[in-house]
This record gives C-alpha cells, structure tokens and sequence, in this order.
C-alpha cells in the first residue's frame, strides 16, 4: 500500500469486523476480500483520513490503481467515492485510468458507479469521444465495457442519445450474459421516464431477440 493511503487502511484494520466481513463476502459472492467495515462506518473513516491526509490529485493513477490493486473491496468502493467527488475534473487524457478501473476488480457494484458516476459526466464534457470510445466497448470483449456502454446514459434523462442507446443495445442483443440483459433493461426502463413512447416501440420492434429479463425491467414502469 502506498503512503498516503496507509492511514486509511490502518483506520479500516481498527474497525475491521470478522462477522461482517463474512456476510457481505458472500453477499459478493465470494469475489472479494473484506474487513468487513459497512458503508456508513467506512464512509466516517474515510471523513477522517482525507481530512488528515487532504483528496489526491483528480484521477491520480499512482492513487487509484493501488485502490483497485488492494485485496479488500472497502478500497474499491473508497475510490468509487473519490471519483464521484472528482468526476466534474475530469481530463480528456484520464479515460485510460477510467477503462482501467473499469476491467479490474470487476463487478456491479463498482462498474455501474463508474459507468453513471464517471463516464456518464465525462462523455457529456467530451462529447466527441462518445462515438468512438463507447462504439468500441459495446463489441468489446470485456462484458462490463459492454455493459457500460450501455448504461453510461442513465443520469442523462431528456440528454439521453437514444441512437447511441438503441445501437448499443442492438449489439448486444441475444446475449446470454444476465449482465448485459439486465442493462438492457435497466436503459430503457430509465430512459421511459423520459421518452415513454421510445421505449415501447423499440420493445415492439425487436421483442423477438430480447431476452425476456430486458423486457420485463424495460415496460416495469410503462
């Protein structure tokens, strides 16, 4: 762990709590290590150290990256915050980072707060990365950049680029992959709060290759 961030792993060893730890390990399926601190407590703590220790530079890779590098998921998740708290400074250079962190330690929890929290910000202040960047991560490979792709709008509301959702979407069609059938979902269920009427035709229009868990989250509200 990097000086700076070893005050706050010290805070969370002193509060670590075994039979919480337990839990929320296979609350996350067993994917990640925990101290078992809970958010409320672990967001005190993290009160305290950055008011000792002060906020790192905006998307400081030599920060970040050890966050994300760390064994117990409470790092993850204090970085998670970091970043919301940082998003409006994002750089047109810190999209490495933000990929970075978005294909490591991969799960829901923090892709989606990076997807809505990060990306979604940083594509509104560069819009001309939109296009390229998230086109290439609706094929990608890695299914969170899939998955991200698609729900990177969901704050956008009325902003939202229906093209860019329905092609997103339209890639990832017959995915078996609970994830990105969840997303499509959650997209459209979202977005037809603000365009009711999009929703319902797209769901009209391609029922017979959505996989009935995006269909049931998409018209939940319609």
């Amino acid at each position: 762990m990097i000086p700076y961030l070893k005050p706050f792993q010290g805070l969370l060893e002193q509060n670590a709590n075994a039979e919480n730890a337990e839990a929320m390990k296979a609350y996350m399926k067993n994917r990640f290590e925990f101290y078992g601190v809970k958010s409320p407590l672990r967001r005190e703590l993290q009160k305290q150290f950055l008011a000792q220790s002060g906020l790192p530079a905006p998307f400081d890779s030599e920060v970040f990256l050890p966050l994300w590098k760390a064994d117990q998921r409470e790092f993850q998740m204090f970085g998670l915050d970091l970043l919301r708290k940082q998003a409006k400074k994002v750089k047109e250079a810190d999209l490495e980072l933000i990929e970075k962190l978005i294909i490591a330690k991969s799960w829901w929890d923090s892709v989606d707060g990076i997807a809505s929290w990060v990306c979604g910000p940083y594509f509104q202040k560069f819009p001309e990365r939109t296009r390229p960047v998230t086109d290439d991560w609706a094929v990608s490979e890695n299914l969170w950049l899939r998955r991200t792709s698609i729900i990177f709008q969901l704050g956008y509301k009325e902003k939202t680029d229906s093209q860019i959702l329905a092609d997103h979407i339209m890639k990832n069609l017959g995915s078996k992959e609970f994830f990105i059938n969840k997303a499509i979902g959650w997209s459209l269920r979202e977005f037809g709060k603000t365009n009711p009427r999009f929703v319902r035709e797209f769901v009209s229009e391609h029922e017979s290759q959505m996989h009935t868990l995006s269909i049931r989250e998409a018209i939940k509200n319609l």
